[in-house]
């Protein structure tokens, strides 16, 4: 890790959240040397509020953009996993490949997010970044300092495409496998197989998670993100008109 006076010190990866593009390091510095970011609220954050982004851009070190909170609770998908993640803020702080990581600052220089994306089809800033609010990335780094890593409520399925189950007419999520040690197993939920012909048939599409309807992937990413580990759900599904080819 190269401070802002270039010194450089060893770090040590505590873990890491890739869902949200978010990491803890250990850094073996002098105590003095480490001198902690003001911590903000995203919670109170208002759209045309000025903000202030900082990374290092194509390789060029300190860079400070300035723009304003174009848009609230936002959603996009998780370059890494393709997972959604809610309520980003939106800003037209210039933020370029380099600045991934950065802080978003408010006026008085607190923390109130961490740059992540930017939507542009060429790569480079086209007025719409996104940073993942500090309220959210306190709850993330409490756990991988704890344990670590992140710990997720999940059913134990892998599931189709979205693109896979438009093409049977339906909307919901198609199960390809769910082990029977899962918790969609044990639940009895039926995964995608092929018969003694040969023949592909296909498993139960989950079309709602605890009576909030699931038309793909992300609906069922964002109800899940709502639950607890451990947690009962009740699944609603159905079996697709065209069950084996």
């Amino acid at each position: 890790v190269t401070f802002s006076d270039q010194s450089t010190y060893d770090a040590k990866v505590v873990g890491f959240d890739q869902d949200k593009d978010v990491a803890v390091l250990r850094i073996d510095a002098p105590k003095e040397k480490l001198r902690p970011i003001p911590i903000g609220m995203s919670a109170d954050l208002l759209v045309g509020q000025k903000v202030y982004a900082i990374g290092n851009p194509f390789g060029l070190d300190h860079t400070l953009t300035t723009g304003v909170i174009s848009g609230l609770r936002r959603e996009i998908s998780s370059a890494a996993t393709g997972r959604p993640i809610q309520d980003v803020i939106q800003t037209d702080a210039a933020i370029n490949p380099g600045n991934s990581g950065g802080p978003l600052l408010d006026s008085a220089g607190s923390l109130i997010g961490i740059n992540t994306a930017i939507y542009s089809p060429s790569g480079a800033s086209s007025g719409v970044g996104f940073s993942i609010p500090v309220d959210t990335v306190g709850g993330i780094v409490d756990q991988l300092v704890q344990f670590g890593k992140v710990t997720r409520p999940i059913l134990g399925i892998k599931f189709a495409p979205d693109q896979s189950v438009e093409q049977l007419g339906v909307s919901g999520v198609l199960v390809l496998d769910a082990p029977a040690s899962g918790p969609a197993g044990k639940a009895g939920l039926r995964p995608t197989k092929r018969d003694a012909y040969g023949r592909l048939v296909l498993g139960d599409i989950i079309t709602s998670v605890n009576g909030k309807k699931v038309n793909n992937g992300s609906d069922l990413y964002r109800i899940l993100d709502q639950c607890k580990v451990g947690e009962k759900v009740l699944t609603h599904s159905s079996t697709a008109a065209l069950s084996s080819f």
